[in-house]
């Protein structure tokens, strides 16, 4: 995919990779969060019990379940601290590539973002759990489960990762994303796919919202090509 290819080579814009440590940095420490209450409470717990031993026992623990955590939230985490970020990603990418469209956005306020991000994880919440009783029908198939959930999350994806920048773009107006829904799902899926590898998952939400910018920035195009054609 071209838009993915143009993002990769935008990872060195240090526009871009100053969101790429930033969101980096907050997502780890979200985990990092997550596995010192989880160490503090199974610690309160095994002491609670009378195990002598509890320490080890409690880090060993939650390592193992902020690992676990990790591997399974890191999607719905990382996307969602992106979202606060997001604006500088797209706005990099615009003034790169699109400098006349870049003038005519609009930056999201810090509560239309935090809007955003909270309906992008409850999407994302709501999606998983009502495919979850048809993966698990599908278990027997080993493979079953992993591709209806990758196929969910691509469209979930697929649809924050370019809404951040159409939106930049719409205003107020409850407009549809003009982005192909093909695109989307493929983009989508590219990241989910990204994101179940261990580290190189970490740069996955950027990558694709840069990736995203490029295919919301075509499609607008298109739709203003095929206007000024309608009206000459």
């Amino acid at each position: 995919m071209k838009a993915l290819a143009n993002a990769m080579r935008q990872l060195g814009d240090p526009k871009v990779l100053r969101v790429l440590v930033k969101s980096v940095a907050v997502t780890l420490l979200v985990f990092a969060t997550l596995g010192a209450g989880l160490y503090a409470g199974l610690l309160y717990g095994f002491a609670a019990m009378g195990w002598s031993d509890g320490g080890m026992a409690s880090a060993a623990a939650a390592v193992l379940i902020a690992g676990l955590a990790a591997w399974l939230l890191l999607r719905v985490v990382a996307v969602a601290v992106l979202q606060f970020f997001a604006d500088e990603v797209v706005a990099a990418v615009e003034l790169e590539h699109y400098p006349e469209s870049a003038e005519r956005a609009t930056p999201l306020p810090f509560r239309r973002d935090l809007a955003n991000s909270l309906r992008g994880i409850m999407r994302t919440i709501g999606a998983n759990l009502l495919v979850a009783p048809v993966a698990l029908v599908l278990i027997v198939t080993g493979i079953g489960p992993a591709a209806v959930f990758l196929g969910v999350n691509a469209w979930l994806l697929g649809r924050e990762l370019t809404d951040m920048a159409w939106l930049r773009h719409c205003g107020d107006r409850p407009a549809e994303n003009p982005v192909p829904k093909l695109e989307r799902i493929l983009l989508g899926g590219a990241i989910a796919g990204i994101l179940l590898v261990p580290v190189l998952g970490l740069i996955a939400p950027v990558l694709g919202a840069a990736a995203g910018t490029h295919l919301a920035q075509r499609a607008m195009g298109r739709a203003r090509l095929e206007e000024e054609q309608a009206n000459a």
